[in-house]
């Protein structure tokens, strides 16, 4: 599927949402009027129109934050399932939320059925709109014609790939030569299609019914096809062009604008400016709320460090964030006060491999130290951090100049993510990791990065905080 059609058949899951939530909704609330319970229920029109405004945003946000749109063009009813009992319960819970924030009292048997409602029309829905959307397609729907430029490998995978997708309403019509062999030549793939010479594709998009064109050649036949790229754009036909020629093995490619300017851009790394922005609300937000609360135990903390070990409360370090941006990093002091002077008479017991260092029972440690790392107290102050903006809650752990001097080429990529207080490390075991593991799964996670990703990592890792398992 392009990622065009797939954006409008997201579009339309989320506004089918919608539609099925507003009907769920009204035939709970009526249904809920007319039961002979002890209690009448009713609403009065703002109030029914707060609860049902916060219900849609509640539905779609989780829709989206679960990622349910992307998949369910596959119609796997056992998929379908299972993410429609996931979202419609986060989503409850953030209407029930909702409803005691704002202190209403909402009938918990409307809830219930608003709840089941909902879940039975999105399940019916999901399962069967496949299979509905192809028959309005075949009745309703106009079909788009492809021909292929290119006869080599990459070109019949296109084609197998286009005659996968003719339930989109998809048909590839035929191949074109750009070597100029003779007419009459044929490509087999689970259908036969004919191979033209380049030069018959001016007649070619006369005679027949052409919407797009897939240039699939290597890069150094682009230039040469310079004149069909201009025919093409005269007529108004639609073109792309493989860039399997592009050895990015980790990017996301994208057409981006500068100003007047056309850039195709490779990222590496998640690109997403809308979900890097609600990342960073989040956030700015939680550290803001748990600097509030933590400000008293964090102070008695410091005072607690600094009465009982020479030295200062907080302790202050240059680390590398984003893209290697250097940054003030703090931690309440959980060493002595000489800790990096002794580092270096300690290097023989360093039982890291790569550049970081560790050592178990380090006798730098001091005795409260020893309690703040098992509890990851010590990493309150990079609250502070996260509110600045040099860090995020979820994230590679931000690296000493040092150590990243000696990252080997793949290993910098875990500069391109903004660093973080936690990270699939944290529930992978932590201090038992080798350096290596320890990278490959930063890599992991930029990889797969996404709001969810953040919030199961953030869910998980609170546990390992309060079982005192963090740092030792």
């Amino acid at each position: 599927m392009f990622g065009r059609h797939k954006k409008k058949v997201v579009f339309l899951f989320a506004l089918a949402d919608v539609i099925l939530t507003i009907f769920s909704f009204e035939a709970a609330y009526q249904l809920r009027v007319y039961l002979p319970l002890e209690h009448v229920f009713f609403m009065t029109v703002p109030v029914k129109a707060l609860v049902l405004g916060a219900a849609l945003a509640a539905w779609v946000s989780m829709g989206f934050l679960f990622r349910v749109y992307e998949r369910l063009e596959t119609g796997e009813p056992i998929a379908a399932l299972g993410d429609s009992i996931q979202q419609v319960t986060a989503s409850l819970l953030l209407l029930v939320a909702f409803l005691f924030g704002m202190k209403l009292d909402i009938s918990r048997v409307f809830i219930g059925l608003f709840g089941a409602f909902n879940l039975l029309a999105l399940v019916v829905y999901r399962v069967s709109a496949r299979s509905v959307r192809g028959y309005l397609r075949k009745r309703f729907g106009a079909v788009s014609y492809f021909v292929i430029v290119g006869t080599g490998k990459a070109s019949r995978e296109v084609g197998r790939a286009l005659e996968q997708a003719e339930q989109h309403g998809v048909r590839l019509l035929a191949y074109i030569d750009p070597a100029e062999q003779p007419c009459g030549a044929q490509i087999a793939l689970e259908k036969t299609y004919p191979v033209y010479p380049l030069s018959e594709l001016p007649a070619l998009l006369r005679s027949q019914v052409i919407d797009e064109i897939i240039f699939a050649v290597g890069g150094e036949r682009l230039p040469k096809l310079e004149e069909i790229f201009l025919l093409c754009d005269e007529e108004g036909v639609r073109t792309r062009v493989l860039l399997d020629f592009f050895p990015h093995v980790n990017s996301e490619v994208y057409l981006d604008q500068f100003g007047s300017f056309s850039l195709l851009t490779f990222s590496a790394t998640p690109h997403d400016e809308i979900r890097l922005l609600i990342k960073r609300v989040f956030d700015f937000v939680f550290a803001l709320i748990a600097l509030i609360v933590l400000a008293l135990p964090l102070a008695v903390f410091a005072l607690a460090v600094r009465l009982t070990s020479r030295g200062p409360a907080i302790f202050k370090q240059v680390r590398c964030g984003l893209n290697g941006r250097r940054f003030t990093f703090y931690k309440l002091r959980s060493m002595c006060h000489d800790a990096e002077i002794k580092k270096a008479e300690l290097a023989a017991l360093n039982e890291r491999d790569g550049p970081a260092f560790k050592i178990s029972n380090d006798p730098r440690l001091t005795p409260l130290g020893r309690y703040l790392r098992r509890f990851s107290i010590d990493e309150w102050p990079q609250l502070w951090n996260v509110l600045k903006g040099d860090m995020s809650l979820v994230g590679p752990r931000p690296a000493v100049p040092a150590e990243v001097e000696q990252y080997k080429g793949w290993q910098r990529r875990r500069l391109r993510m903004k660093p973080g207080l936690t990270c699939l490390w944290v529930l992978e075991g932590r201090d038992h990791l080798d350096f290596e593991t320890w990278m490959r799964l930063d890599m992991k996670y930029i990889d797969n990065w996404s709001l969810l990703l953040d919030l199961k990592i953030l869910l998980r890792s609170f546990p390992h905080i309060l079982l005192g398992r963090g740092a030792s």
